[in-house]
């Protein structure tokens, strides 16, 4: 499956699904996470998705600007 360019569904994911993005230790998202993502775009994402280098820069530039 191909996770929607973050862009795409990170400023509608809840405050809990971007704390689960930002603290995790991995790139791999979390069920509650993907399921969100699904509603969100209605993309079909996979059960074992993760995040690229640039995904995580992008979440946590955007969670800065946020606070």
């Amino acid at each position: 499956m191909t996770l929607p360019p973050i862009r795409d569904w990170w400023s509608e994911l809840s405050e809990d699904g971007r704390r689960a993005v930002l603290d995790s230790k991995t790139p791999h998202l979390e069920e509650k996470v993907r399921e969100e993502i699904r509603v969100i775009t209605g993309a079909v994402v996979g059960m074992v998705e993760s995040l690229s280098d640039d995904d995580l820069e992008y979440a946590r530039s955007h969670a800065e600007h946020e606070e």
